[in-house]
């Protein structure tokens, strides 16, 4: 206790002074890590035409996404044991040394790798910017500065896929790694510069058997999700294979988590009834959100003929919204402390905004979808912060770092299972609908890629609005997943315990932040 209160006391000393321009550069950071893949999304097609090695090209994304999902419960532990500032700062230059490298690579083997160095750095990006803002500003000030974190968000995904294809064509692939390197560096700078949290001199070891069987259990999870219905069938050898290694390494980790002396993620955070519900709503948001920043560009591409080239802008609706909302539920949770009506409005929107998204057809107008992409992202807006404003206000201030890379990771995993069986549904649907209207043979040839506007008005009227009946459809099939899934998000939103936030109460007698660094009061036992 008396670590926790000595933990808490630094925080607030530093506060006052530069939390502004710290806040400024961990904003920084995260837009590093959001952006980059946002940016490279449309940059693929000229690096593929430049290095060769097309039936490679999913592992330039997939090695990034690995690398971070893996690192990121390591990062989280490594910044509690060691301190948070020299983590961060040693995940901001392996990041910025794996962005040159990327630039730097003569074919695809040597991109693959080298993204998987970026993809280690990000997983400390992003669980460095949660932990600090949480070893810095108390959760009942945490709420001011939600709206920050939504922009950066929204930020990335409207920004990357214009910015990605400006440089591209203007300065060529290669920028849209260099470009990481004056923002990383600006970063580097002010953290070094204006960040001072209490030094951290741990005595237990890194649980390396954790750290690996961790490491396995993710990698499978995420191949799996990556694979399964497009590399290799669902029933194949090799996802069966995959699924079995994950579940064995999953029921090896929890064992071995149990006798380590420093567990990399230790069981006990989730002892606590509102992390535990948090985790699984955060997997839940993840799952949503990743789902429909995937299929609501496909659909107004291909059912409303939208242009692909500002694809970003066409989540605007939702952006704009969950940016407004995130900003709002922030300063009230600030002003009066109170949260849990938050998850449970969150929830409710996120199940009627993915349901009206099912509801989409063939007529349905720009201005209705985004309306509906609205109540979604009012939903998303609700969440998104809160999920981790409470994971973190419900552990003690040594596991902060832990805290922030398990909400992060179970957020990333659902993004993963969403992209995977909800794609799973839609290519599904869309091969079955083709195959009604125009016969199996004439729908694998219609059917077999994602078309365009463009390409879709150089079909025969019959083939084109077969492909925008059987989107329709697809989009119909995955966004009702998404609502059922959601659901379950809403009824365990009326279990969260609304424990008082650290730093909410007043002052002890003594002048100390007692109050800040008190013990969690929502375990399971209560």
């Amino acid at each position: 206790m008396a670590e926790n209160i000595k933990e808490a006391a630094g925080a607030e000393e530093v506060k006052p002074r530069s939390v502004r321009v710290v806040l400024m550069a961990l904003m920084i950071a995260m837009l590093l890590a959001m952006l980059d893949n946002m940016i490279i999304g449309t940059a693929m097609p000229t690096i593929v035409g430049e290095l060769g090695g097309l039936e490679h090209l999913s592992w330039v994304v997939t090695a990034y996404t690995l690398a971070t999902a893996a690192s990121t419960p390591i990062w989280g532990k490594i910044g509690d044991m060691y301190g948070r500032k020299g983590s961060f700062l040693t995940s901001i230059i392996i990041f910025l040394v794996g962005s040159a490298l990327s630039g730097m690579a003569q074919d695809m083997g040597q991109l693959i790798g080298f993204r998987a160095v970026q993809g280690l750095g990000a997983g400390g990006l992003m669980v460095g910017v949660m932990a600090i803002i949480g070893d810095l500003i108390p959760p009942r000030e945490r709420g001011k500065y939600q709206g920050m974190m939504a922009g950066v968000m929204a930020l990335a995904m409207i920004g990357g896929p214009l910015v990605g294809g400006t440089i591209t064509d203007h300065m060529g692939w290669r920028w849209s790694f260099y470009i990481n390197l004056p923002l990383g560096a600006v970063a580097l700078a002010m953290v070094s510069a204006v960040l001072h949290l209490p030094k951290k001199k741990s005595q237990g070891k890194i649980d390396y058997i954790g750290a690996a069987l961790l490491t396995l259990a993710i990698t499978s999870t995420v191949l799996v999700t990556t694979w399964g219905g497009t590399e290799y069938a669902w029933g194949s050898a090799e996802i069966i294979g995959l699924i079995v290694v994950g579940v064995l390494s999953i029921a090896a980790f929890l064992y071995a988590e149990t006798k380590a002396a420093e567990p990399v993620m230790p069981l006990h955070i989730f002892r606590s009834r509102n992390f535990t519900l948090m985790s699984v709503i955060g997997f839940l948001v993840g799952f949503a959100m990743f789902g429909g920043v995937l299929y609501l560009p496909l659909f107004q591409q291909s059912v409303q003929g939208a242009s692909a080239t500002n694809s970003g802008l066409l989540l605007l609706p939702m952006l704009l919204s969950m940016m407004a909302v995130s900003l709002v539920a922030g300063r009230i949770t600030t002003s009066s402390g109170k949260y849990k009506v938050f998850p449970i409005a969150g929830g409710a929107l996120m199940v009627v905004g993915l349901f009206l998204l099912a509801t989409m057809d063939t007529g349905t107008t720009r201005l209705v979808s985004g309306l509906y992409m609205a109540v979604l992202g009012a939903g998303l807006g609700f969440l998104m912060q809160i999920t981790m404003l409470v994971a973190q206000n419900s552990v003690d201030m040594k596991d902060m770092g832990v805290a922030s890379s398990s909400a992060t990771l179970f957020r990333t995993l659902g993004g993963s299972f969403g992209v995977a069986l909800m794609g799973s549904l839609f290519t599904s649907r869309v091969t079955d609908t083709m195959s009604e209207r125009l016969g199996p043979q004439a729908a694998q040839s219609a059917g077999a890629a994602q078309l365009d506007a463009a390409s879709l008005a150089k079909l025969p009227e019959a083939v084109r609005d077969a492909y925008q009946h059987a989107v329709a459809a697809g989009t119909h099939s995955a966004f009702l997943l998404g609502a059922s899934v959601a659901v379950l998000g809403f009824v365990l939103a009326w279990f969260v315990k609304e424990v008082p936030l650290r730093g909410a109460g007043p002052a002890p007698a003594g002048g100390g932040p007692a109050k800040a660094a008190s013990a969690p009061a929502d375990s399971f036992a209560h």
